[in-house]
C-alpha cells in the first residue's frame, strides 16, 4: 500500500506553517520591489505637467528627434531582466511564474549595487524565434536587456540574434557576468602566486553557458591553454558528438590536443574552474600542478569541497557566500550596465568585458591574500570602478553614443 502523503498544516486561507514562520517567505510576501514616482503629484498643475497636456509636448519632440527619448524618459537608465524560467539558479526548469522571485531579486541587485533601475519580465514561451521577437518588440522601452536563466544552447542563439536586431546592449549574465568575475579572480590569483596568466593551463568543468563564456574570455585575456570538459570528457576536435557551440569551442581551446576524461585534463593543470556540479575525485585533484588555483563554483555543493581543495591549491574560490573568494556575478553586471547606459552604448563588447574584469581585479590588487583575490559584493569601490572602466572601453571601441 502506498504511503499517505501528508501536507504541512495550513490555515483556512491556505497558508502553511512554513510560509508563516520561514523568514524567506516573510520577506517575499507581496514581492520585493515597487514602482516609485520621481516627480511630485500634489495638485492639478503637477498633473497637467506629468500627464496631459504637458506630456504631449515631450512626445512630439521625441517623435521629431527620437534620440531625445534618452533625455526625457527613463529609457537610458532602465534594464529589462528577461527569462523564460528554463534554467533558474540551481532549480532548473521551473517555469516563468516560479522564476519571478529570482528576477525580482536580480532587479533589486541592479538598483542596490549599480544604481540601475530594472524590470523583471518572465516570458511564457520557449521557442527561440518567439523569444527573440518578443524581446525585440519590448526593446524600445529599455536601455539594455539582461537575459537571465535561459537554458543552453538556446541562450547563445537568443543573445546573438537579439544583438543583431536591436541597438541596445544584450547581455546574458549567466555567461558573461560569471566570466568577468572569474577572470578578475584568476588575474589576482596568478599575481599572488607569481605566475603570468599566459603561463597557465586551465580546465573548465562544464560546457554550458558559463563554461563557454569563461573559456572565451580566458582566451581573449591570453591564457596559456584551456580545456573544457562536458559529461563525456574533454571537448576536442576529434569528437563526433559535438553540438555547433561545442564544435566552435573545440576550435579555439585545448591547444594541447588532450582527449579523454576530466581526470586526464586535470593532470598537471594549474587551474580548475567548476561550473557544472558533480564531484571531482580527490585523487584527480592531487595530480594538479603545485600551487594550483581551484575555483569550484557549483552551488550549494562545490565540485571540490574547499577542505579538499586547500590540501592542494594556493588559492580556492567558490560560488558560496560562506567561504572566502566568492565568485558572485553581482560584482560585474550592475557596473557593466551602469557603464554601458552612461554612454548609451549600442552593445557590450569583448573589450568592455575585459575592462570590467581588469577594473574589478584592481579593486583589491594592493590587498591580495589567498583569501582575498576578489572583492566582497559589499565593497563600495566595485561598482564605480567597473562603471568607469566599461564606459571608457565603450568610447574606445566606438560603441558609445555620448
Amino acid at each position: 500500500m502506498a504511503a499517505e502523503i501528508v501536507n504541512p498544516r495550513s490555515d483556512s486561507d491556505g497558508t502553511t506553517d512554513e510560509e508563516l514562520f520561514d523568514p524567506a517567505f516573510a520577506l517575499h510576501r507581496g514581492g520585493k520591489m515597487a514602482v516609485q514616482a520621481t516627480v511630485p503629484m500634489r495638485d492639478r498643475d503637477d498633473l497637467s505637467l506629468a500627464y496631459t497636456p504637458g506630456v504631449a509636448k515631450v512626445c512630439s519632440a521625441i517623435a521629431e528627434q527620437p534620440e531625445l527619448v534618452h533625455d526625457y524618459t527613463w529609457k537610458s537608465q532602465v534594464v529589462a531582466v528577461v527569462t523564460d524560467g528554463s534554467a533558474v539558479l540551481g532549480l532548473g526548469d521551473i517555469g516563468p511564474e516560479a522564476s519571478l522571485p529570482v528576477m525580482e531579486g536580480k532587479a533589486i541587485l541592479f538598483k542596490q549595487f549599480g544604481g540601475v533601475d530594472a524590470v523583471p519580465i518572465a516570458l511564457d514561451c520557449r521557442d527561440v524565434d518567439e523569444i527573440v521577437d518578443t524581446v525585440a518588440r519590448l526593446a524600445p522601452s529599455f536601455g539594455g536587456i539582461n537575459l537571465e536563466d535561459i537554458s543552453a544552447p538556446r541562450c547563445f542563439e537568443i543573445e546573438r540574434r537579439l544583438q543583431e536586431r536591436v541597438d541596445i546592449p544584450i547581455f546574458h549574465d549567466d555567461q558573461h557576468g560569471t566570466a568577468v568575475v572569474t577572470l578578475a579572480a584568476l588575474r589576482n590569483a596568478a599575481q599572488l602566486t607569481g605566475r603570468p596568466i599566459g603561463g597557465l593551463r586551465a580546465v573548465i568543468s562544464g560546457a554550458g553557458a558559463a563554461g563557454v563564456a569563461i573559456a572565451k574570455i580566458l582566451v581573449e585575456a591570453g591564457i596559456g591553454d584551456v580545456a573544457v570538459c562536458d559529461r563525456k570528457g574533454i571537448v576536442s576536435a576529434e569528437r563526433t558528438d559535438l553540438t555547433d557551440v561545442k564544435r566552435d569551442l573545440a576550435g579555439f581551446t585545448n591547444k594541447a590536443g588532450l582527449t579523454g576524461s576530466l581526470e586526464r585534463a586535470l593532470d598537471g593543470a594549474d587551474v580548475f574552474i567548476g561550473v557544472s556540479g558533480g564531484t571531482v575525485p580527490e585523487s584527480a585533484v592531487a595530480t594538479m600542478a603545485k600551487d594550483a588555483m581551484i575555483f569550484a563554483m557549483a552551488n550549494p555543493n562545490p565540485e571540490i569541497h574547499p577542505d579538499v581543495a586547500h590540501k592542494y591549491a594556493a588559492v580556492v574560490a567558490t560560488g558560496r557566500s560562506d567561504f572566502p573568494n566568492q565568485i558572485n556575478n553581482v560584482l560585474a553586471f550592475p557596473g557593466i550596465f551602469a557603464g554601458a547606459l552612461q554612454v548609451r552604448a549600442s552593445r557590450i563588447t569583448e573589450g568592455m568585458k575585459l575592462a570590467a574584469a581588469e577594473a574589478l581585479a584592481a579593486v583589491v590588487a594592493d590587498e591580495l591574500s589567498a583569501d582575498r583575490v576578489i572583492p566582497s559584493p559589499f565593497d563600495e569601490r566595485v561598482a564605480p570602478a567597473v562603471t568607469a572602466a566599461v564606459a571608457a572601453a565603450a568610447r574606445a571601441e566606438g560603441v558609445a553614443r555620448r
